[in-house]
């Protein structure tokens, strides 16, 4: 009989795995768990060499997955770049970027962020005039929230080729002076794109951010995560910090065909390379990323009804389909070749047309292809109408939930006034989505419309729909809250589904992966303000301690 290397034991074990709910004790033998069940029957496969830990009642879950976040540019948000909280005041941001820019050469570019949408009006009626009073001769661009609109100085769109009489980009919105018609410091969606080419990062950097995100993840009881947008740097980094023996974390990298940030689709023997040569023991590369819309706030997101006329976007002659970035056609033909060349498609929608028309092309993919197994993703998922829900199971679909909106939080004022409150009470219908048979996944999109990465508010707002901090009063969609035993599996088997990990982590079972977590006390004890404030214990992946408290 085999002997364990190591055993936890005397725990409060959830297992996640339907055959074997729960345990006491857990057996670990060269990276894998090699028993999971009672101390008296785990206990049995000491020896001499097996190291106990006796873990007084704690209890044990499943390493989380995070099924949608933006590693590295969190990181180097963090690290490199202006970085002031999502509920700083608009002086606290221009002082920032004041102190940036007055020790960055006029070469640099000062980067970061972010401003929400009602500083609006304390940018002034030009906003690129506000910024150059600010730093005249350093350029300056500040992203937004959602990381879909940019806030630029005269400088930068100098150095982006933006010029006073640049045309429109398809795609993209470049807000103009009603006067002169010149730009005037607000881009959006691919319009950021010239400028967004300026932020580059070099290797020591990149691997700097690595190591951040790493240690950061496996702090918060990260496993496993998707990195929704990767080009080839960010490729390049994730492949370097597995073969520096770093990353500590199963990933998938969704590879972008087309982003707003890369407008211009990337061929798919491109595509093919990345996959082929930054794949790794722990880098998945069969993932693409596809952009359906844009963002609410922008007024990018399509919606099958019209934003508001309050908001100031007119309502005559709506047409769904007219903020889409790519057309119903071109969504379809995409999704169909991705599709039969074996990637998985993470398609960015936030609004409830783009929704549908992401689920027309996974039905015209399964049409034309048979169904390959893939199950193809519609990343946030935010708004859907009644009518798509029963698609998802249909079509093998998943939903992936981000960010975090299903509570209160300093973006819910932003999108009542475009979308009214109504619909936005109908935001992340979880709850519906798990009724009508969906999978459904948790990601938080970090840095983008998220100030952290921290799945423990995520939980907590699931079963609540309030905020667990205490910061913002209400709910929102208080219909939808779900109960903790059917949150848990957005965070554990179902994220490991979404990376074709099935059958090696996301649960407690003999042969796994040992991914892990050690937490103080049983979440099931504990409140939703409690859970939010949960600080892991210990985190174990590949029967290694990562992070421990």
């Amino acid at each position: 009989m085999s002997i364990a290397n190591e055993i936890w034991h005397n725990a409060n074990i959830r297992t996640l795995d339907a055959s074997n709910p729960a345990a006491s004790a857990l057996a670990v033998l060269d990276g894998r768990i090699m028993g999971v069940g009672s101390d008296p029957d785990i206990l049995q496969l000491c020896g001499p060499g097996t190291k106990l830990h006796d873990l007084h009642g704690r209890q044990i879950l499943p390493g989380f997955v995070e099924s949608h976040t933006h590693a590295l540019w969190g990181s180097c948000q963090a690290l490199f770049e202006i970085n002031v909280s999502f509920q700083a005041s608009f002086d606290d941001l221009v002082a920032a970027i004041r102190e940036e820019a007055s020790g960055s050469s006029s070469h640099a570019i000062v980067t970061g962020g972010p401003w929400r949408p009602d500083m609006r009006s304390a940018m002034g009626p030009i906003p690129r005039d506000t910024l150059d009073a600010i730093s005249p001769d350093v350029a300056v661009a500040i992203s937004d929230v959602t990381k879909h609109l940019l806030w630029c100085n005269s400088r930068a769109l100098e150095m982006a080729g933006l010029d006073d009489d640049v045309e429109d980009i398809p795609g993209g919105v470049i807000e103009r002076d009603a006067n002169t018609g010149k730009p005037n410091g607000i881009l959006a969606e691919t319009a950021c794109a010239p400028v967004r080419k300026l932020f580059r990062r070099n290797e020591r950097e990149l691997a700097e951010a690595s190591r951040h995100f790493i240690g950061y993840f496996n702090s918060l009881g990260f496993t496993a995560f998707k990195e929704p947008m990767a080009t080839e740097a960010e490729l390049a980094a994730y492949r370097a910090a597995d073969e520096r023996g770093e990353l500590t974390l199963h990933m998938a990298a969704h590879l972008v065909r087309q982003s707003p940030l890369v407008p211009e689709m990337v061929p798919y023997e491109e595509l093919e390379r990345w996959r082929r040569e930054y794949a790794s023991p722990n880098v998945r590369t069969s993932f693409a990323k596809l952009f359906l819309d844009g963002v609410a706030p922008g007024f990018t997101a399509s919606f099958l009804q019209p934003y508001l006329n309050s908001a100031g976007v007119g309502v005559e002659n709506h047409d769904p389909d007219a903020t889409l970035l790519l057309t119903p056609e071109q969504i379809a033909d995409e999704i169909i070749e991705l599709d039969r060349r074996g990637f998985t498609v993470k398609m960015h929608s936030v609004g409830d047309n783009a929704t549908r028309r992401g689920l027309d092309g996974i039905e015209a993919a399964r049409k034309r292809n048979g169904d390959s197994g893939l199950r193809h993703e519609i990343a946030h998922a935010a708004f859907i109408d009644k009518t798509d829900l029963p698609r998802f199971a249909k079509l093998s679909a998943v939903a992936e939930v981000s960010p975090k909106l299903w509570f209160p939080n300093p973006a819910t004022a932003a999108q009542v006034e475009v979308l009214g409150e109504e619909r936005v009470e109908r935001c992340h219908a979880i709850k519906d989505y798990l009724s009508a048979g969906a999978e459904v996944t948790y990601a938080s999109d970090w840095p983008a419309a998220a100030p952290n990465a921290n799945p423990w508010i995520g939980l907590a707002g699931m079963i609540s729909r309030k905020d667990p901090t205490g910061k913002f009063a209400g709910s929102v969609g208080a219909d939808q809250a779900i109960s903790l035993d059917e949150a848990l599996p957005l965070f554990t088997t179902n994220g490991a589904r979404s990376l074709d990990m099935e059958n090696e982590t996301g649960s407690l079972k003999d042969g796994k992966w040992a991914d892990f977590i050690v937490l103080d006390e049983p979440l099931e004890s504990l409140s939703p303000e409690e859970i939010g404030a949960v600080e892991v214990r210990q985190t174990i992946w590949k029967g290694k301690t990562v992070f421990e408290r």
